[in-house]
């Protein structure tokens, strides 16, 4: 597993999922985030067994396929560090992943894809669509009684 990608364009997404995971999570695993890259696209996913989010950032340049687990808080504060206009470059060596930017060089232990818990797939019969704007209307004119 490789990829490239900007600072900028990984660390918002980054947070967000992030905030899934609470204090101290109760698993190990559950501590790390779940890293997949398919089809240029890395999708970042972190759960705490009820809450699950999952964020997609769109890879440009050469990437390769795989997915891996790292520790959340260790790889955000990496990321956070860096400056402003990094270009982050990611790779997977054995059981331990290689974040370089600049002269800056990192080494996280990882844990296996296939430990992270696979909280199912599901398929609703109704979808909604509906821009930021539009929800946060929606919220605002929520009343409670």
């Amino acid at each position: 597993m490789k990829f490239t990608i900007e600072r900028s364009h990984l660390i918002k997404p980054l947070q967000q999922v992030s905030g899934a995971l609470g204090g101290r999570p109760t698993l190990p695993i559950l501590g790390n985030l779940l890293l997949k890259v398919e089809d240029n696209v890395l999708s970042m996913t972190a759960t705490d067994l009820e809450v699950e989010l999952v964020s997609k950032v769109t890879l440009e340049g050469d990437f390769e396929a795989g997915s891996i687990t790292v520790p959340s808080r260790k790889f955000l504060d990496i990321c956070r560090g860096l400056p402003d206009d990094s270009i982050i470059t990611f790779v997977l060596e054995g059981d331990r992943v290689q974040v370089r930017s600049g002269r800056s060089r990192f080494s996280l232990a990882t844990l296996p894809a296939n430990d992270f818990p696979n909280i199912e797939d599901w398929q609703s019969e109704v979808e909604v669509s509906l821009t930021q704007s539009d929800l946060r209307t929606l919220i605002e004119k929520t009343q409670f009684s």
